[in-house]
């Protein structure tokens, strides 16, 4: 179950990537559109105006494929094997669930006209109540169905792996040999996938309920409710579960309900982007929206935890401070400007508890602040680059100066924090280790997938390599061989063992090129 929730989280940040560039188009063209910062200068550029347009139309055509997007993706993340495969399979299986969801529908006399708000006052309802009926249900790639959001992506995508892992190699006898193997997997899904739309026919409308009714409880929490997510994002990091958070806060009615020009939009995140691309965006339901997003992240991430990385730098032991020197500045200027902050957090959280624990209740509190304050700023990077975009250039209705007031505030607390909690109780922070543990952090390593391959225990240990945003995930015959210390002077800044077979590694920005060089030294050893 561990391997699945990681796997699981991993799997969903894959369209995140495609989402956050398409929503910094989109902050860009706002900009341009924002009579705050150029006034009406840019209002009758023929140019500008095409620009804008184009942008929109694109991001609002890329928002529209989410669903099949995590379809694909959680596919291809939860396949062992063929990965091509699953994911081309998936995407049959996704219009095929939906076609079958269609046609149930259609025998209820459910259809797109059965369903307007117009058809259904006309049939006694209240404008509130047409309302509710007629958001229950989508268009998704021109087939009406249930609006399931990701959900539908993420479930068929999920059987799509099943399957796959189950039946990729599968054999057929002589004469039907031709659909043996990969070809034998679409089949299988042209097969099954009707019989997991018939269930989630039956299902969905009571698990629709239960999303509603969680996303109705944290609206009522009101600005703590922010607390709670910012507290519980933080905290769940080294578990991975923090991703599985994430996208349900941005993607489906968890993180909120609106109507946005006569369209039902669920999501935080979604809800801020369809904002953008309009021209006189209800600032009221985009607070509402952002008080899930990047306003919360900016305290810790541009402010404080860079602070926190001065802080280890300070209190490092003399003889030590030039070797954590470059180390440090590299993830504090990370985190300062990507948002990217695993690289400081894996070098306090598990030698720690008491500063995990300051670092996410400072999480919880900004996002609380921040709503209490009214800020406005989106988006889900977290750094320099979104505050700026998204705060700075959209002008003073944003209250970005508010944001930067609260993170200069951060940033004091979490040096003067870290710094007291270090030396008070003798946390083995970067530069402060034992003698005999000392790690030369600056060492070149010359072969880098070698070095690797060689601390996680050789080829013949290794089993899976795999990558996310900063970590390594690997499955290994057996965790207990690794060397960390050989893993720190490779440029690891941290270790999860999550049971005895898989383990994740953190090396922060430098992960692509960690896991290029492995999978490069493990084929060289074949």
């Amino acid at each position: 179950m561990k391997t699945f929730i990681q796997k699981l989280g991993k799997s969903l940040m894959g369209p995140l990537s495609i989402i956050v560039a398409a929503g910094l188009l989109l902050g860009l063209a706002s900009t341009l559109q924002n009579p705050n910062v150029f006034g009406n200068v840019l209002a009758n550029v023929e140019f500008v105006n095409g620009f804008v347009s184009l942008v929109n139309s694109l991001a609002g055509g890329l928002f529209g494929l989410l669903p099949i997007l995590f379809c694909m993706s959680v596919a291809q993340g939860m396949s062992k094997e063929d990965k091509e495969v699953a994911t081309f399979a998936s995407i049959i299986g996704f219009i095929l669930f939906h076609v079958t969801i269609r046609f149930f529908l259609s025998l209820n006399g459910i259809t797109p006209e059965t369903t307007s708000i117009d058809y259904l006052t006309s049939q006694g309802m209240s404008l509130l109540e047409a309302t509710q009926q007629n958001a229950a249900y989508d268009t998704v790639m021109g087939i009406f169905t249930y609006r399931m959001s990701i959900f539908g992506g993420i479930i068929v995508g999920l059987w799509t792996a099943m399957i796959h892992n189950r039946f990729h190699e599968t054999q057929l006898p002589t004469a039907f040999s031709f659909f043996s193997g990969k070809r034998f997997v679409p089949i299988m899904m042209v097969v099954t996938i009707p019989f997991l739309a018939i269930v989630m026919y039956f299902v969905w409308p009571l698990f629709n309920m239960a999303i509603n009714g969680f996303g109705n409880l944290l609206a009522a929490a009101g600005a703590f409710g922010t607390f709670i997510y910012g507290f519980l994002e933080r905290l769940l990091i080294p578990t991975g579960l923090h991703h599985i958070l994430n996208q349900l806060i941005r993607f489906t009615p968890i993180g909120g309900t609106a109507v946005i020009d006569g369209e039902q939009i669920s999501g935080a995140l979604n809800i801020f982007n369809q904002l953008l691309m309009s021209s006189n965006p209800d600032m009221d339901v985009m607070r509402q929206a952002t008080r899930f997003l990047t306003q919360g992240t900016h305290p810790f991430m541009v402010f404080g935890l860079p602070a926190a990385c001065f802080a280890m730098y300070k209190t490092a032991l003399p003889q030590n401070k030039e070797k954590v020197k470059g180390m440090l500045l590299a993830a504090g200027l990370t985190s300062f400007v990507t948002g990217i902050t695993e690289p400081i957090e894996f070098s306090f959280f598990f030698i720690s508890p008491l500063l995990w624990l300051f670092h996410a209740c400072m999480a919880g509190l900004s996002f609380l602040i921040n709503t209490l304050l009214g800020v406005c700023i989106g988006n889900a990077g977290g750094g320099l680059i979104d505050l700026m975009l998204f705060g700075v250039l959209r002008g003073p209705e944003t209250k970005w100066y508010l944001n930067v007031i609260v993170g200069l505030i951060y940033a004091v607390i979490y040096y003067t924090v870290f710094k007291w909690a270090i030396v008070k109780f003798n946390i083995k922070t970067p530069g402060r280790e034992d003698e005999t543990d000392e790690i030369s952090y600056d060492e070149e390593v010359t072969e880098l997938g070698a070095a690797i391959m060689e601390a996680l225990g050789g080829k013949d240990n290794i089993v899976e390599i795999d990558n996310c945003i900063s970590r390594l995930r690997l499955i290994l015959k057996d965790t207990s061989v690794i060397n960390e210390n050989a893993l720190k002077k490779t440029g690891s800044l941290g270790l999860i063992k999550i049971n005895e077979t898989n383990l994740q590694v953190v090396y922060g920005a430098k992960v692509e090129k960690a896991a290029a060089e492995l999978k490069r030294a493990v084929k060289a050893n074949v």
